[in-house]
């Protein structure tokens, strides 16, 4: 665990306090996240709630920049809607983020007090899958 922070894209977590503003609406859109990709755009989704399990703001983002062609990220960060502020990804969207990307700087903490973390920090003694496939010529 490195425990370094990194500068607070504050651009980013305004990108994503609008779309939790503006776009989140009842039950069903209820998170917001935007990202900054390696090319310097911001992209931002909602989270698609469901009884079922809809997916996470964090894991639509990841389809949304794939579609803009964006497939390296570097810092991402949730917002909740109804002025909840930033919001850590769940346990399943920090695998998936670690698997991803896992050079991604993660926005977390709370008002004066947001940081920029590397994604791996959030994960302690953590499972990387890419570190577990079979060497196919092996």
């Amino acid at each position: 665990m490195s425990t370094q922070n990194h500068s607070v894209d504050h651009e980013l977590v305004q990108a994503a306090a609008h779309v939790a503003r503006t776009r989140c609406r009842g039950d069903n859109h209820t998170m917001a996240a935007a990202a900054r990709a390696q090319d310097g755009r911001i992209i931002t989704a909602v989270n698609a709630y469901h009884f079922t399990g809809g997916p996470c703001a964090e894991l639509v983002l990841i389809g949304t920049a794939a579609a803009q062609g964006a497939y390296e990220l570097e810092t991402i960060v949730a917002v909740g809607d109804r002025e909840r502020g930033v919001v850590p990804p769940c346990g399943r969207c920090r695998q998936v983020l670690l698997d991803y990307f896992p050079t991604l700087k993660v926005i977390v903490g709370k008002d004066d007090r947001v940081r920029a973390v590397p994604i791996a920090d959030l994960l302690p003694e953590t499972y990387v899958w890419a570190e577990h496939q079979l060497d196919p010529e092996g």
